[in-house]
């Protein structure tokens, strides 16, 4: 029939060897090169670009679902330009929410749905995130959610290989 994915009985010999591997060029090629006609590799120190000042922080928060859309409308309004959203469950203290066996809690753990917001900022201040957030997200009960901040060491953007401060900056910035 001429068709590659046709069963082998039916594959036209002229395309077998493409098959097997038996063609000349692929046996020759082993990935590896000689010493001598290797390239050589340039080994350079790491440079960050600097911008005085400039401090990476990643921020965690935590929540539940429903809250979703009001948190992201919040941060792209303080100039929160991405950020990273999944799907997790967990709990906290409260393990979920008690359960009672004839009037006595239960010691069980239920994992119930959240959102995982992941956001980076080095213009946006720190503090300003958070105090969207918890505005936001409050409610006074239990399960509004979390928030972490950590340090970020470096932010590499692999399309144009920018670092630090730079990769986190628009195109026309």
């Amino acid at each position: 029939h001429g068709l590659h994915s046709a069963y082998a009985d039916f594959m036209p010999a002229s395309t077998m060897l493409f098959y097997t591997g038996m063609q000349d060029d692929e046996e020759k090629e082993t990935g590896q090169v000689p010493a001598e006609a290797a390239v050589p590799v340039k080994l350079k120190a790491f440079e960050r670009p600097s911008v005085k000042g400039a401090r990476l922080t990643k921020i965690v928060i935590i929540t539940k679902q429903s809250k979703f859309e009001a948190l992201k409308d919040a941060m792209n309004g303080i100039g929160i330009t991405g950020m990273t959203v999944t799907q997790v469950l967990g709990c906290g203290m409260q393990k979920g929410k008690m359960e009672y066996y004839r009037g006595a809690p239960v010691d069980t753990m239920q994992l119930l749905p959240k959102i995982q917001v992941e956001i980076v900022v080095v213009k946006v201040p720190v503090a300003a995130v958070i105090e969207t957030a918890k505005k936001v997200l409050y409610t006074g009960h239990i399960g509004d959610g979390k928030i972490f901040v950590y340090n970020v060491e470096n932010v590499v953007k692999i399309r144009t290989g920018e670092e630090g401060y730079y990769a986190l900056q628009g195109i026309d910035e």
